[in-house]
């Protein structure tokens, strides 16, 4: 039988998506772009971009994928496959900024327009570093630990939601509705053959839709 199997890969799927999720925070934490400026104003200095600056969604599909983790833990077979499938393809396209950034580095002009957007909200404590409307990006450097370590997130997460969604796993025994009718059947006969006389069992075998009159039904 495969259900045991089943269970635990989507034990460990849902386990390598919470992985992700946390490798997918701490990397929208660190640095991914640092870069020099001038600006005739201020004069020149070093700036520096996290993950969830230059990507902002990051941040959303790292709790999208602690979300997924729970559901894949918590929910049935068919709730298993779906956040399995969501959490895969949210992973796959989260991963797509880091990669291009680590091949093709940094465009100085998006550099630019964060930064400069950012001189707007400068009052705000979350508003991280800026520069002014006239600065110029004179370098653009990539550290590669944050992006890699994003890419590695969204690798697990991946892995690990196709590992629920394919093999979502049987649900236990106590949640099929089937096989509990079948049992409380099961318990009925015995009950009508040790104590036919009980008003309780009569009317758990009506509720069964068993007849308790019909002598068949009791043997």
């Amino acid at each position: 039988m495969t259900q045991p199997t089943d269970k635990g890969l989507s034990r460990t799927g849902a386990a390598l998506i919470g992985l992700g999720a946390a490798l997918l925070w701490i990397a929208s934490r660190l640095t991914w772009v640092s870069a020099g400026y001038t600006d005739d104003l201020s004069g020149n200095g070093v700036v520096s971009l996290t993950g969830a600056g230059w990507s902002l969604e990051t941040t959303a599909v790292a709790l999208l994928l602690l979300v997924g983790m729970i559901g894949a833990f918590a929910l049935r077979r068919l709730g298993r496959r779906i956040v399995g499938a969501v959490s895969a393809i949210a992973a796959a396209a989260v991963a797509i900024s880091p990669v291009q950034l680590l091949i093709r580095g940094a465009d100085p002009e998006r550099v630019r327009a964060i930064l400069a957007s950012r001189a707007e909200v400068v009052a705000s404590p979350n508003a991280g570093d800026t520069i002014g409307q006239w600065a110029e990006i004179t370098a653009v450097d990539v550290p590669s630990t944050g992006p890699v370590l994003a890419v590695v997130g969204c690798a697990l997460a991946l892995v690990g939601g196709l590992m629920v969604a394919v093999r979502p796993g049987a649900d236990a025994p106590k949640q099929n509705k089937y096989e509990k009718e079948t049992v409380r059947r099961e318990h009925i006969h015995e009950d009508m053959e040790a104590r036919p006389d009980s008003g309780r069992v009569m009317w758990d075998a009506l509720d069964a839709d068993i007849d308790p009159t019909d002598t068949d039904s009791k043997g």
